[in-house]
């Protein structure tokens, strides 16, 4: 994977397969407030090894103590959907307000990774939960 070709394009969602946003979002990413808005959701073109271009949706940006900020990815096949449910995971950082995605490595900072999403994931709000707050 490249770490110089990163694009963001912001795309209308649909609540059906948007899962989150990071673009200026009071709920997903830096206050995690456990909830997933009906927002615009940002996508980022990868450049693979092989220079395939994968457009990826952006799920959310996460802490992990002791190792840094992440970012938890979908990809999206050419109608822009993605069928199975697959999640990749990467190294976040912002250089020039352009983001910057990089590889997890080390097993034990993909798994602190990976837990932490987990935990994101498994506190989430249902739409039930959050009609009752409102």
């Amino acid at each position: 994977m490249s770490e110089k070709t990163y694009t963001t394009d912001i795309e209308s969602c649909n609540p059906s397969d948007c899962a989150s946003c990071t673009a200026n979002c009071s709920s997903a990413g830096g206050n995690n407030q456990g909830t997933i808005p009906k927002v615009p959701n940002p996508t980022i073109k990868l450049t693979l090894e092989d220079d395939t271009v994968l457009e990826c949706a952006v799920l959310t940006t996460f802490p992990v103590e002791g190792f840094g900020e992440y970012i938890a990815l979908v990809p999206l096949n050419e109608n822009g959907k993605n069928t199975d449910g697959e999640t990749y995971l990467f190294r976040y950082a912002e250089e020039n307000d352009s983001p910057i995605v990089t590889n997890i490595e080390r097993e034990d900072e993909y798994m602190a990774a990976a837990e932490a999403f987990h935990d994101f994931i498994a506190n989430l709000k249902t739409e039930e939960e959050l009609e009752k707050e409102n």
